[in-house]
């Protein structure tokens, strides 16, 4: 193309591609602006689970009692009364998903929503299935392993994922403690960080490895051995989310992995009592 060509500099050449224009959104927010939204969210969030989980951690290695000898427990009884227990369950879980409904008001932009803008929708379910499958057996089983290990070498605490009284309304709740788990910490921890820390210029390493630690850390109330399964289990996600562009996936096999875990807990501890309960 001729140099003198009166075309405006900024019209797109013949290689750019076509379609809509996206719509006009607001100003881009200052780096100063995205680091307090990122504290904040944080601080409404899995932040302040990762620093309790510290403070429970330091806890636990100073306590006379070995870490083997102590237990973590999820998803426990609230009351001995079956409706406030069912109450209070739900509202738990409940109020939980606001920071993931807060992260999603946050991204939407016009013409996109926080959704579409994640790839946590319904557009692609054969293959956000296939993906979440792979991932489930990749983490899971090995996962597993780790834990077992961390059990018989001393380092992990026995983690009870389940209540002990059971009701009809048991596994209904066991289950959506697990999508509320998938969602909090996949859309939080994967799909608003590494939007926020790449549009602050983050490279991809980094804000890998960085929320894979926040993933490990919020987890330490368990002992060492979560804290490293958790770690690499976010390395692997964090990847898996750059390269495709989507947290469903994640998400799937989150909530599966957690599915199995609350609800197969009974079974497990028949299998392996030694391992899944403290000695003392």
């Amino acid at each position: 193309m001729s140099s003198t060509s009166s075309e405006p500099a900024d019209l797109p050449g013949p290689s750019a591609p076509t379609g809509p224009p996206e719509p006009a959104g607001p100003p881009a927010p200052s780096r100063i602006r995205l680091r307090w939204e990122i504290a904040i969210v944080l601080g409404l969030s899995l932040g302040a689970s990762a620093a309790y989980s510290i403070v429970s951690i330091i806890s636990r290695l100073t306590a006379e009692v070995a870490l083997s000898d102590q237990s973590a427990t999820i998803n426990g009884s609230q009351s001995t009364r079956e409706w406030l227990d069912f109450t209070y369950q739900f509202l738990g879980i409940l109020f939980a998903l606001f920071p993931v409904a807060l992260v999603l008001y946050l991204l939407w932009r016009p013409g996109q929503s926080g959704f579409r803008r994640l790839g946590v929708d319904f557009t692609e379910p054969r293959r956000d299935l296939l993906r979440g499958g792979g991932l489930l057996l990749l983490i899971g089983i090995p996962g597993l392993g780790l834990y077992l290990a961390g059990r018989a070498l001393g380092f992990t605490v026995a983690v009870v994922p389940s209540p002990l009284d059971t009701f009809w309304w048991t596994i209904p709740i066991l289950v959506f403690s697990a999508l509320r788990s998938a969602l909090s910490e996949e859309l939080i921890v994967v799909g608003y960080l590494f939007t926020r820390l790449r549009e602050l210029g983050w490279n991809a390493w980094t804000i890998i490895v960085s929320a894979a630690l926040l993933r490990g850390s919020y987890h330490l109330y368990q002992g060492i051995g979560p804290f490293v399964g958790n770690a690499l289990m976010g390395v692997v996600f964090g990847w898996c989310y750059l390269r495709w562009g989507r947290v469903m996936p994640l998400v799937i096999a989150h909530w599966v992995l957690d599915i199995a875990s609350f609800v197969g807990y009974p079974l497990a501890v028949l299998w392996w009592p030694a391992l899944l309960t403290p000695t003392s």
